[in-house]
């Protein structure tokens, strides 16, 4: 057992590299116990029991890239594509609105049909008749100015995972036209814009490795973000890692558990990922130390539609539709399901 780094972490919040390493590397049921013990008390430090609710809308099953894991990718000829007018996505909010959620999240592929004076209109509406409301935007990399115009439209979080921290990795799982420098640009550009911002990574991604993921882990450490999204690939059947192995919901857990501990105040989700790789993924998440569920506010009918990897959940417990369930569930957690906007408690341009 690995008692004193699990310790070091706890007391200090960060481990070298080599430590960090060596944790991932040896870690064992009684590590994860501990870890998972210690993460849980560090953010009740900073959230209480608190599980924020954020209105997932995905908005477009379209994209330009054809990144190896995503079955959304371009080149991919059996998935189903649509798009939501604004109209659809004010309707989402506004149904959402009356569930209770202060937060939404607009996601889609990278979609050119969505120019930013229409993704300018679509938060400004949204803004302006939910204005106690967050506004999150997950639509990938855009320029400087597009970011810009999208934040002085109201906007006020940005996801976009990096996905991973080792460009010779990133490689391999992107198309020669993306770069992790690129990706990195943009995520310090959404800083510097005053984005609350978040980045992360898959878990068990095809050639990751223990370096890999320490990289990532300095990365976030030196990053700050103010969210950080982590799930387990889960291959897909329409892309060329279809016969690749899935991440695991244990390391998953593990990795959760070290982020909470280098990052106290970050917001971290548990992922739809993690409900559908385990029926209990979830709530195992909040144990681990994640802070938020994401329940899905699309429309019912595109919901399969948004197929990012094989067997997603996309009815039931994971939607909005059966919040009480998904509350009863948390509380079994030990987290309380709660309606605010929960804003990150680290400064926006905290570098």
């Amino acid at each position: 057992m690995q008692k004193e780094l699990i310790e070091k972490l706890f007391l200090t919040g960060n481990l070298t590299d080599e430590e960090l390493k060596q944790l991932i590397e040896n870690r064992t049921d009684e590590d994860f116990a501990l870890l998972s013990k210690t993460a849980r008390q560090r953010c009740g430090e900073e959230y209480g029991n608190k599980v924020y609710m954020r209105g997932l809308i995905e908005f477009s099953s379209y994209c330009k890239n054809d990144c190896l894991y995503c079955g959304l990718r371009r080149s991919n000829k059996n998935a189903e594509r649509y798009r939501l007018s604004a109209e659809e996505i004010m309707n989402c909010c506004e149904n959402g609105y009356k569930l209770g959620f202060r937060t939404f999240v607009l996601q889609g592929g990278e979609d050119n049909y969505y120019s930013d004076d229409l993704f300018c209109e679509i938060i400004s509406a949204i803004k302006e008749k939910f204005p106690d409301a967050a506004v999150t935007l997950s639509l990938g990399e855009r320029s400087y100015d597009s970011f810009k115009r999208l934040f002085e439209a109201g906007a006020d979080r940005y996801l976009l995972r990096h996905e991973t921290a080792d460009s010779e990795h990133y490689g391999k799982l992107h198309p020669k036209e993306l770069s992790l420098e690129n990706r990195m640009n943009c995520l310090n550009q959404l800083k510097e814009i005053g984005y609350q911002t978040g980045c992360g990574f898959m878990v068990g991604s095809p050639f990751q490795t223990a370096d890999c993921i320490v990289k990532d882990l300095r990365f976030i450490k030196d990053f700050q973000p103010q969210m950080v999204g982590i799930g387990p690939f889960i291959p897909h059947k329409d892309t060329p890692f279809k016969e690749e192995k899935a991440g695991t919901l244990e390391l998953t857990l593990f990795l959760l558990s070290i982020i909470r501990l280098l990052l106290p105040k970050v917001l971290l989700p548990s992922t739809t990922a993690l409900g559908t790789i385990n029926p209990t993924g979830r709530e195992q998440g909040i144990k681990a130390g994640a802070n938020v569920v994401m329940p899905n506010l699309s429309p019912v009918g595109v919901r399969k539609k948004y197929s990012l990897y094989d067997n997603k959940i996309c009815t039931g417990e994971e939607a909005a539709e059966c919040l009480e369930c998904l509350r009863r569930r948390v509380k079994a957690a030990g987290g309380e399901l709660v309606a605010h906007r929960g804003d990150s408690k680290i400064a926006i341009n905290n570098k």
